[in-house]
């Protein structure tokens, strides 16, 4: 019996060392397999990061403008006459140049100042036609319209100046009409903003490929993080999709779906990029800086002329026409270095930042938008002393954004608009739509709306900001009827500097047709405008997205006199 037990011992004894020397022979394996594990774990993630890529989106411009909530009968009855008094001549299709040569070459065009009716001297009061005539770089006229052009009216010595309005009479001329509001030489300026051939390229851009900028979103659980492409149109044959249609508004928005996470794990929104190679070599030669692109039309003969008293009002020779003798009637103009609105309605001049505090007294302004928004809040944080900006510890670029003035009780509030927004990151938590945010307001005297939402649906079909302004409108009229003396203002778009790549994604000429269909929209309702367009086309410092302080001190002073307008003396 003792032998057994020394010889199972002998077993065991000669088990337990061997089992030590394995463990000391492995133990580097051993302790690998946690960093190999880890390691896997980071390779899948990587693997899951690389592939991100942008989707091919079909060119199918119903599939995109149609996504959302059906429209009623009277909506598609609104579209189709928003598009239709939108709607842009276009380039015979048999006359489709083949060579730049054959296309709109500012250098060999030129305009005429047409002579008066009755062949005598300008007065204010009369109404300037300038000609523009058309023609290719081989200098031979034009026979068809579409051209982009812009005309100002100007007097650098007098500080004043105006916006004209442009007539296609599409045949290779255009007029550009300007009502004469001061006394003193003035001079037309005509600008070849974007030919007939190049706007044909921009319009078949935003009808099929409004993916040219795309959008991307992160999704995070845990350590594992994922990043996928989204779009407000999305094809969804080529992977499953993540739905985050707003469930009041029906704007629609997609994501697709990560490959190893759920819908429910996104946090956050970005801009994801720009697409390359969208034109053709040919096509890229219709938006030459310098060429055919934001270039200047000179005149066949003077350009100026001298503008005289009104006939039957001599001793008003000094002072510009009054707004009630105006026939052809732009928003307004500059005079003396101060934008002079047309209609009747006073602009006051807000130099002081105690002026400012004291008509914003009482008040709550809720600012919504793009960062051509967030820059009116910029402006009144930096002028007005007394107002004070809370850090709510997000982004400057991005916001919310939020100032004080303790003081004078005043609340100043900005936050962006829903996607599409091409702001770098934002948190899914904190994306909007502006209907809805307007659903939450109060309302009452004492709070401003002010409103500008354009330039980041550039690339998208007008259907999609016809509907989005829609929502706007609709949540508009519900605060207005619950609340009547809230003061809402909506800021219009402008103009920016243009090259080839700006070109693509934020023409003028886009803007300039969101402009149009936002004024039809909101035309009729209780609302203000403020012309960010004209002021920033008859302004003589350059074309900016975001314009400079002067042009923005125009601006707000704007905005400051619908809040506090000028009091009428009262007439004895």
């Amino acid at each position: 019996m003792s032998r057994n037990l020394s010889k199972y011992a002998l077993i065991f004894l000669f088990l337990a060392l061997s089992g030590i020397i394995f463990l000391l022979r492995n133990i580097h394996t051993l302790e690998n397999w946690n960093c190999q594990a880890i390691s896997a774990f980071y390779q899948l993630q990587s693997r899951v990061h690389s592939s991100f890529r942008v989707p091919t989106l079909h060119h199918n411009h119903t599939f995109c403008a149609h996504l959302g909530q059906k429209p009623s009968p009277d909506d598609e009855l609104e579209e189709r006459y928003l598009l239709d008094s939108i709607a842009w001549p276009s380039p015979p299709p048999h006359s489709a140049p083949t060579t730049l040569r054959q296309t709109s070459d500012p250098v060999h065009s030129l305009f005429t100042i047409l002579p008066t009716k009755e062949g005598r001297e300008w007065h204010v009061g009369d109404e300037l036609e300038a000609l523009v005539q058309m023609h290719d770089f081989q200098g031979r006229p034009k026979s068809y319209g579409g051209d982009f052009l812009l005309a100002r009216l100007h007097s650098p010595e007098l500080g004043a100046a105006m916006v004209g309005r442009v007539v296609d009479h599409k045949n290779g001329f255009y007029s550009a009409l300007f009502p004469l509001l001061w006394v003193g030489s003035v001079q037309v300026e005509i600008m070849l903003v974007h030919s007939s051939e190049a706007v044909a390229v921009l319009r078949r851009l935003r009808e099929e490929r409004p993916d040219r900028v795309f959008f991307k979103s992160m999704f995070r659980l845990g350590l594992l993080s994922e990043t996928t492409v989204c779009n407000m149109c999305l094809p969804p044959d080529q992977q499953p999709l993540c739905n985050y249609t707003d469930l009041y508004t029906g704007e629609p928005w997609y994501c697709y779906k990560p490959k190893m996470l759920s819908c429910d794990t996104r946090i956050n929104h970005a801009k994801g990029g720009y697409l390359k190679n969208l034109i053709t070599n040919k096509e890229a030669l219709l938006f030459k800086s310098g060429v055919n692109l934001k270039v200047q039309i000179h005149s066949s003969g003077p350009d100026k002329i001298n503008v005289l008293p009104q006939e039957d009002k001599v001793e008003e020779e000094s002072s510009p026409i009054k707004p009630e003798h105006v026939q052809l009637a732009p928003s307004g103009y500059y005079y003396m270095d101060s934008w002079r609105p047309l209609g009747g309605f006073t602009m006051r001049q807000f130099n002081e930042s105690s002026a400012v505090a004291q008509c914003l007294k009482n008040k709550v302004i809720n600012m919504y938008g793009d960062s051509t928004a967030r820059q009116w809040f910029e402006y009144l944080v930096g002028f007005v002393p007394e107002l004070k900006e809370f850090n709510l510890h997000n982004p400057k670029n991005i916001g919310p954004l939020m100032a004080v003035d303790s003081t004078h009780n005043i609340l100043l509030k900005y936050r962006c608009h829903g996607p599409p927004i091409r702001f770098s990151t934002v948190m899914s938590s904190e994306l909007r739509y502006i209907s809805n945010e307007l659903d939450g307001l109060s309302g009452g005297p004492n709070m401003v709306v002010a409103l500008s939402i354009w330039s980041h649906f550039s690339t998208f079909p007008i259907e999609i900001y016809i509907r989005r302004l829609r929502h706007i409108r609709r949540a508009l009229v519900r605060l207005i009827d619950r609340a009547p003396g809230t003061l809402i203002v909506i800021r219009s778009a402008n103009l920016q500097a243009l090259d080839q790549e700006v070109s693509l994604y934020n023409s003028d000429w886009y803007s300039l047709q969101l402009d149009q269909v936002l004024r039809a929209m909101f035309k009729g309702l209780n609302v203000l405008v403020v012309d960010a367009w004209q002021m920033t086309l008859a302004h003589p410092l350059p074309h900016a997205l975001h314009p400079p302080p002067p042009i923005i001190k125009h601006m707000i002073d704007m905005l400051l006199s619908y809040v506090c307008p000028e009091r009428k003396k009262s007439q004895k």
